[in-house]
C-alpha cells in the first residue's frame, strides 16, 4: 500500500509541477487532483464565459474516447477536456461497439479508455440509451466526511439502464 502511495504522490507531483510551467496537459489525470470537482467547475465556468452561456444553464457531457493510452491524444480539445484516471465497477467497456458490457468471469475492476468532458448548455443536451455513471473518489464511494460522488459520465448502452442500476456500475478514481 505505502508503495503504491509514493508512486501516486510522485506522480500527481509531476502533473502540478508540469502544469505550473505552463504546459497545460493533454489529458488531465483526473484521479491526480486534490478536489476534481473544482477543476471539472472551471471548465463549466470557462466555457460559459467564452461562449456567453449562463452558468445556470450549462452542464458537462462526457464521451468514452477510443483512446486507451495519454500518448495517442496529440492536442487537447478545443473545449473540455479528456482525462484519464477512471475505473469501471461493475461492468466492463467495450471498445469496439462503445458501450457498457457485462464484466469478464472474476474481473471486479476494469480501467476506462480516456474520457471526452465537455460543457455544454443543458437544452442542448440530448442523451439516449445512456446511463448517467456516479464517479466516486473510492470504491468505498464515499471519503472519511461522508463524501464522494464527483460527477456523473454519460456511458452508452445497449441494456436497459437498470440492468446496470442493479449491477452497482460507477466509475472510481482509486482501486484502493
Amino acid at each position: 500500500p505505502l508503495g503504491g502511495w509514493i508512486e501516486h504522490f510522485l506522480r500527481r507531483v509531476s502533473q502540478y509541477n508540469n502544469w505550473a510551467q505552463g504546459r497545460d496537459p493533454f489529458v488531465m489525470w483526473i484521479s491526480g487532483l486534490h478536489i476534481p470537482e473544482s477543476y471539472l467547475t472551471a471548465l463549466v465556468q470557462v466555457a460559459c464565459r467564452k461562449q456567453r452561456w449562463p452558468l445556470d444553464r450549462s452542464t458537462l457531457y462526457t464521451s468514452v474516447t477510443s483512446f486507451v493510452q495519454e500518448d495517442e491524444i496529440k492536442a487537447r480539445p478545443e473545449m473540455g477536456c479528456y482525462v484519464t484516471g477512471l475505473y469501471l465497477e461493475g461492468g466492463r467497456w467495450d471498445l469496439e461497439n462503445k458501450c457498457l458490457r457485462r464484466s469478464f468471469p472474476k474481473v471486479l475492476v476494469e480501467e476506462l479508455p480516456i474520457l471526452s468532458i465537455i460543457p455544454i448548455e443543458l437544452h442542448r443536451l440530448k442523451l439516449q440509451n445512456t446511463l448517467k455513471t456516479p464517479v466516486y473518489t473510492t470504491s468505498l464511494r464515499r471519503n472519511a466526511m461522508g463524501v464522494g460522488l464527483v460527477f456523473e459520465a454519460d456511458l452508452n448502452t445497449s441494456e436497459h439502464i437498470s440492468h446496470w442500476i442493479l449491477q452497482g456500475v460507477c466509475l472510481v478514481l482509486n482501486t484502493d
